[in-house]
């Protein structure tokens, strides 16, 4: 297994934990003190893009020997001239092709299209803990930013202010309060996705959003994500929360109306109770009979009133995966997310996110081939997400290139969510009367944060860029989560600037596999991305001649 560096000294970034390919630590704590480069990213910015101490050093990569098949293994290739993409009413004048001049906007959707302003989304921010304390600031954040957001599976059912009559939900205040968040500051870029899956179907999910919420709201079909194959897990602590859960149809492990059981989590011997979510399909023998319920689900959902309808897959086998993208692109249905393992979790067995499903790159670069396959039959193939372990601008790029030209969006789960957990933290440092309510951890500033700031103004590279959009009155009352957010997209969409500009495309819709290379043979046998030398060497040898 390849080790990732705990520390980038050009940068000036350390791992609390073991990191991964990401550059996150495979446990990201919401209380950490720093300084990873998406945690430093959140309050320095597109400042994060270059070497610290500039003026007394010099740097140089460490990053040429490339081993396995890895996102880490393709390279992007620039080119020496060219401007593909400039906007209309520009030119190719060198005055005009800059990099900051570089559009990232997109859209996806199959017939009605969704801008975005960046191509990215979140992962499914669900029922765990985690996604409820902070959905003020990843749900402010991703609007203002003008990227996808993504309500994951059991939020609806594992709320305990929830209520359900006839066999279905006619209230649920935690669903209520997360899309109306979102609404708050959204101004018509991105969108609100609710996953929808076994038990969310049964509770009437999808009828009570289309109903409160009109068709405004994208409905996502749940297969499965990368860090799992079981379904969606969270832990609770109480004993009447875990009979709560399973009166309302879970699995619950171990069974809280067991005897032995009350007494084992009384006695101490037991302390917490996992929720798990049913398999979908189980009772479906192929995947002829999973193709006509699935379109049959798809079209009772478009009756309902849904105009925007997504689905999620997770790291299953190929088989799978020809299955997600056919009949994704049969239903016509706006995006599908391909979710390789690697991907993160916020409760998910252990071992199995090691072990079990198709990596990332190798699933992502199937599912290329495989939509090549239907494009060649004259089809128009499913708009897609690529997720699984990506986190910075160049995993941004590579994801786009390999999945050319059906790949508008790039998921990423714990990314997105550590500006929510260090933008409360800090928020909560500074005003004390908010730290319970926002979910702080910090009594006081860490040094770490200290050492940029002492007052949000200070601390935010971001702050008056965010000031001057929304106004100095609301950004009064926006979750210090969301300013954290909006400078992390600052980096990340900077750093994408500059490859693609080095890449001489001057629009995100212009990238294609033929801006990245593969590292070494491996690489490029299972990508069917060439190897880097064989890349323009025919044309090379033409000039020689």
């Amino acid at each position: 297994m390849i080790q990732w560096p705990k520390s980038n000294d050009v940068l000036g970034t350390t791992n609390r934990g073991n990191p991964a390919e990401s550059g996150l630590c495979t446990l990201c704590r919401s209380d950490c003190a720093g300084k990873c480069e998406t945690w430093m990213s959140c309050l320095k910015g597109r400042h994060m893009l270059y070497p610290r101490d500039f003026g007394s050093v010099t740097a140089g990569s460490a990053n040429t020997c490339h081993v396995g098949v890895s996102y880490n293994s393709l390279r992007i290739q620039g080119f020496s001239y060219g401007a593909q993409g400039v906007a209309p009413g520009r030119t190719t004048n060198p005055d005009d092709c800059l990099f900051t001049n570089v559009s990232l906007e997109t859209s996806f959707g199959a017939k009605e299209q969704t801008k975005v302003r960046m191509p990215l989304m979140t992962g499914a921010l669900g029922s765990t803990f985690i996604a409820a304390k902070y959905w003020d600031s990843f749900a402010a954040g991703c609007a203002l930013i003008g990227i996808p957001i993504v309500v994951g599976e059991n939020v609806v059912g594992v709320d305990r202010a929830s209520s359900m009559a006839n066999g279905r939900i006619e209230k649920s205040p935690e669903l209520d309060r997360r899309i109306e968040i979102y609404n708050r500051y959204s101004d018509g870029y991105g969108t609100m996705i609710v996953q929808l899956n076994v038990e969310d179907a049964r509770n009437g999910v999808a009828e009570y959003v289309i109903e409160k919420y009109g068709n405004k709201v994208c409905i996502e079909l749940k297969w499965g994500q990368g860090a799992k194959n079981i379904g969606g897990e969270i832990e609770v602590t109480s004993l009447d929360y875990a009979m709560f859960l399973k009166k309302r149809g879970y699995l619950v492990d171990p069974d809280p109306e067991l005897p032995e059981v009350q007494e084992a989590f009384k006695a101490g011997a037991i302390k917490g109770f996992a929720r798990h979510s049913r398999l979908g399909y189980t009772d479906l023998p192929s995947s002829e009979a999973v193709h006509q319920n699935f379109m049959e689900t798809v079209a009772y959902l478009r009756r309902l009133g849904y105009t925007k309808i997504s689905l999620k897959t997770g790291s299953y086998g190929m088989e799978a995966l020809a299955m997600a993208i056919k009949y994704a692109t049969e239903a016509e249905l706006d995006l599908l997310t391909i979710d390789g393992s690697g991907g993160g979790t916020g409760m998910s067995p252990w071992n199995m996110m090691e072990t079990w499903g198709v990596p990332s790159i190798l699933l992502h670069s199937k599912a290329v081939e495989y939509g090549n396959i239907l494009a060649a039959q004259g089809k128009k193939v499913v708009d897609m997400s690529f997720a699984g372990g990506l986190a910075r601008e160049d995993h941004i790029f590579k994801a786009l290139a390999l999945g050319a030209p059906f790949v508008k969006l790039i998921c990423m789960g714990r990314t997105l969510m550590i500006p929510g957990f260090l933008g409360s933290n800090i928020e909560g440092a500074l005003n004390p009367d908010r730290k319970e309510r926002i979910a702080g951890n910090w009594d006081s500033l860490p040094k770490t944060v200290k050492d940029i700031g002492e007052s949000p103004e200070q601390i935010f590279a971001g702050y008056e860029s965010l000031k001057t959009k929304i106004g100095a009155d609301e950004m009064k009352t926006v979750p210090y989560g969301a300013i954290a957010a909006w400078t992390l997209a600052d980096k990340l969409g900077a750093g994408l600037q500059q490859l693609l500009a080095g890449a001489r495309k001057f629009s995100v819709t212009e990238i294609t596999r033929g801006d990245i290379v593969s590292g070494n043979r491996e690489t490029a046998q299972e990508t069917g991305i060439r190897f880097i030398t064989d890349v323009q060497d025919e044309i090379a040898r033409k000039i020689l001649a």
